[in-house]
């Protein structure tokens, strides 16, 4: 299947940029798992 906008080949996303969104994602994921393990595990241990 040919697509639409004929051959254009994928560019490459540069690694720093991956990089950096994983990090500006990542970051705030891993602090609200964080916190509310550690809220979670007051609610349980008493």
């Amino acid at each position: 299947m040919i697509s639409p906008a004929g051959n254009h080949q994928p560019s490459s996303t540069p690694a720093a940029l991956i990089a950096f969104a994983w990090t500006l994602v990542g970051v705030p994921l891993v602090y609200g798992l964080y916190q509310t393990v550690k809220t979670a595990s007051s609610l349980f241990t008493g």
